[in-house]
């Protein structure tokens, strides 16, 4: 796996980033425009973590932490480039800037109907708390 490369979205990322996204990610976001994707990289310019194969998009992963909680969303790779350990790689550079940030518990988001998420997810460690709901208010 020495030909992928993973680094921190720019702003020149955005449109190729989402494009990404609707071929390689389940579901949409309210925050999945240009818009959105511009604040969070403006906000936190190390929270939106690009995999790259040969100068080729092949996964994201957003490590984000407040302060108090980290948390991962829009874990994906490309069908192309899956079953390669992009997802691993990924979460690892995510749970290293976390570690980094003084974190403590990585929360990450994932939608329940992706059976194949939850099996990647499952996979690197992590497990579903059945005793948390989210809760959410669109403004």
């Amino acid at each position: 796996m020495s030909d992928l490369h993973i680094r921190c979205a720019v702003p020149a990322d955005i449109d190729g980033v989402l494009r990404f996204w609707r071929e390689a990610a389940e579901g949409t976001s309210i925050s999945d425009d240009h818009d959105g994707v511009g604040r969070l990289i403006a906000r936190d310019p190390e929270a939106l973590l690009l995999a790259e194969r040969l100068g080729v998009l092949a996964g994201t992963v957003i490590a984000g932490f407040d302060g108090w909680r980290c948390s991962a969303y829009r874990l994906a790779v490309h069908p192309a480039h899956r079953r390669q350990g992009i997802a691993t790689a990924l979460l690892e550079a995510a749970e290293q800037r976390f570690a980094a940030l003084g974190g403590r518990r990585v929360d990450a988001m994932v939608l329940e109907a992706n059976e194949r998420a939850h099996h990647a997810w499952g996979a690197a460690g992590y497990h579903r708390e059945d005793h948390w709901r989210r809760w959410v208010k669109p403004l």
